[in-house]
């Protein structure tokens, strides 16, 4: 479950997008044109320290780019080379905005989703002591999992950037799609569908070492 406030953020997730997408490798399309969101999800972190939002973005008339986001109360040790930017959130303050590729975190909400079959956590807003339900914005569901007790994937060794983005850690090879479409994958996969995607395409997958 992921409990999300209603506040605002300056710059926006989008604002730090725009800005940020075009100088990566993997990125496709015009610079310099503000994105839109096709779609997101999110996994929760069970201590509750860092949000995990991953977000489907592209210019209107562009190709759909795959970019998980970690929101932090604190800078993130040795991935300044991964940072988004840094955001005002009118309830929580300054966050710091990173790839979610290279935080331990996302890493191992990414792999549990996949591994146990879980998928996307639910999402809630809580208003006046009640919790509301948020509606999800796209459907996301795992194929060829669904193992409850799975090992943690433990420390990240190394990641490696690209059209698709591997994240090594002690236990699995995680395997990011950025820009999804025809992609093949093995073994477990989360896979998405979106307004405009009227197929479920493979994001990310388990690679068997």
């Amino acid at each position: 479950m992921a409990l999300l406030h209603r506040a605002t953020l300056h710059p926006t997730k989008l604002d730090l997008l725009t800005a940020w997408l075009p100088d990566r490798q993997w990125f496709a399309g015009p610079a310099g044109v503000e994105m839109v969101i096709r779609g997101a999800y999110r996994f929760d972190d069970p201590a509750g320290e860092v949000g995990i939002e991953t977000m489907l973005v592209g210019a209107a008339d562009g190709p759909v780019h795959h970019v998980p986001l970690t929101y932090r109360a604190a800078p993130l040790d040795g991935a300044d080379a991964w940072l988004v930017g840094t955001t005002e959130h009118s309830v929580l303050g300054r966050r710091w905005v990173y790839d979610g590729c290279v935080d331990p975190v996302y890493a191992a909400a990414l792999a549990h989703a996949i591994l146990t079959g879980s998928g996307q956590a639910e999402q809630y807003f809580e208003v006046d002591g009640r919790r509301e339900l948020r509606e999800p914005t796209m459907t996301v569901v795992v194929d060829g999992a669904g193992d409850a007790n799975v090992t943690p994937v433990g420390v990240v060794r190394r990641v490696v950037d690209g059209d698709s983005t591997l994240i090594d850690t002690d236990t699995a090879e995680l395997v990011v799609v950025r820009r999804p479409g025809a992609v093949d994958s093995a073994g477990a996969t989360l896979l998405g569908r979106w307004n405009g995607q009227p197929t479920s395409v493979p994001l990310a997958y388990v690679r068997a070492r």
